[in-house]
C-alpha cells in the first residue's frame, strides 16, 4: 500500500508541471526555457540532499562506470519525456496534456517484454522475461478511452493542428518515461537510491538541457523573471519532490511488473489536480461536461488497473532463458 500513497502523493506534485507550464506559456515564455530551466534549478537541490546522505561519491563511481548507458537512457527518461511535454504545452491546456500523459500506463504494460529478472532455479540462475498481462492492458484501455472522450471534447474549440501537437509529443513522452525509469533500476541493480538516480539521470541530461537552453537564448535572449521564478517551483515540486517519490514507490515495486503498472497507474491523479490547479490559479475556461466524464473514466480505469495488478501472481511469466544465451 505505501507504494501506492507514494504514487498518488507524486501525482500531486507532479501536476504542478502542467499548471505552472501552462503559466509560463500564457506569459509567453519560450517553451524550450520551460523544459531545461526546470532540470538546470534541479541539479544544486539534488547535490545538497545527495552530498549530505554521503551518496555522492558511489552515485559519480557508478556513472563514470557506465556513463554511455547512463547518458542514452537519462535521455530517453528525462529528455525525451519533457521536453515534448512542454511542446505540448503550446497547443493544449495543461489539464488536458495531463489526462493524454496517461496514456504512459498503457505504454507501462505494453513495454514488460523488454524486461527481464533473475530468478534462482535447481539449475542455477535464469533471466526470466516478462509479458504483456492482457487483462490488465484492458483494464488500461479503459483510460485511453477516457483521453479519446477528453480530446474529442475539445475538437470544437481546437484546431487539428492544436490536437495533433499536443496529442503526439504526449504519447511520445509517454512511453519514454517507463522505459527510461524502468531501463535505469536494471542499471543502477540496487545500489543507488532514488536521490542519486534522479540526480544522476539529471547531470546525464545535462548537454541536451545546455542545448535548449543556448538555443532559447539566441532566439529570445534571458528568460523573464517570472518564467524563473516559475521554473524553480517545478524544479523543486515536480523535478524533486515528486520525482523523488515517484522513483521511490517504483524501487519498492521493482521485481514486479504488476505492481509497478499499478504505482505508474496512480499517476492518473494528476488529472483532477492539474484542472483543479488551472481553474484556481489561472485563467482559464472550465472544460465542458464531456471532458469530466473522459476525467472520470481515467480515474476509474487507474482504480481498477490498481486492484486488479494487486491479484495478479507475480509467477506469471512467458518464456525463460539461460543466463548463457
Amino acid at each position: 500500500m505505501r507504494p501506492i500513497l507514494y504514487g498518488i502523493l507524486a501525482s500531486f506534485f507532479f501536476s504542478s508541471t502542467f499548471v505552472l507550464n501552462q503559466a509560463m506559456k500564457l506569459s509567453d515564455g519560450n517553451w524550450m526555457y520551460t523544459a531545461s530551466l526546470r532540470f538546470l534549478f534541479m541539479i544544486p537541490f539534488l547535490l545538497a540532499i545527495v552530498a549530505f546522505r554521503g551518496n555522492l561519491k558511489p552515485l559519480l563511481s557508478h556513472m563514470k562506470k557506465r556513463f554511455l548507458t547512463w547518458f542514452g537512457w537519462s535521455f530517453v527518461g528525462f529528455g525525451v519525456m519533457y521536453a515534448p511535454v512542454c511542446f505540448a504545452a503550446e497547443y493544449e491546456p495543461g489539464w488536458l496534456i495531463a489526462g493524454t500523459w496517461q496514456i504512459t500506463i498503457v505504454a507501462g504494460s505494453l513495454l514488460a517484454p523488454l524486461f527481464y529478472k533473475v530468478a534462482s532455479t535447481p539449475n542455477g540462475p535464469v533471466r526470466i522475461r516478462d509479458s504483456i498481462h492482457w487483462k490488465g492492458l484492458g483494464m488500461s484501455l479503459i483510460i485511453l478511452f477516457g483521453v479519446g472522450v477528453m480530446q474529442l471534447s475539445q475538437a470544437g474549440h481546437l484546431s487539428a493542428t492544436d490536437l495533433l501537437f499536443g496529442v503526439v509529443p504526449v504519447t511520445i513522452a509517454a512511453f519514454a518515461y517507463p522505459l527510461g525509469n524502468r531501463k535505469m533500476m536494471e542499471v543502477c541493480e540496487g545500489k543507488l537510491d532514488a536521490y542519486q538516480r534522479v540526480l544522476g539521470m539529471t547531470l546525464a541530461s545535462l548537454p541536451l538541457w545546455i542545448c535548449m537552453s543556448i538555443y532559447a537564448f539566441v532566439q529570445d535572449g534571458l528568460p523573464s523573471a517570472g518564467q524563473t521564478g516559475q521554473s524553480v517551483l517545478v524544479a523543486v515540486s515536480s523535478g524533486v519532490i515528486a520525482t523523488v517519490l515517484f522513483f521511490k514507490a517504483t524501487d519498492m515495486a521493482k521485481g514486479s511488473t504488476q505492481k509497478l503498472g499499478a504505482v505508474e497507474a496512480t499517476q492518473s491523479g494528476e488529472v483532477v489536480f492539474a484542472a483543479a490547479g488551472e481553474l484556481l490559479l489561472l485563467p482559464v475556461p472550465i472544460p465542458p461536461a464531456l471532458s469530466w466524464i473522459g476525467m472520470s473514466l481515467i480515474i476509474g480505469g487507474m482504480t481498477l488497473h490498481s486492484l486488479f495488478s494487486r491479484r495478479i501472481p507475480n509467477s506469471r511469466k512467458i518464456r525463460i532463458e539461460s543466463i548463457a544465451k
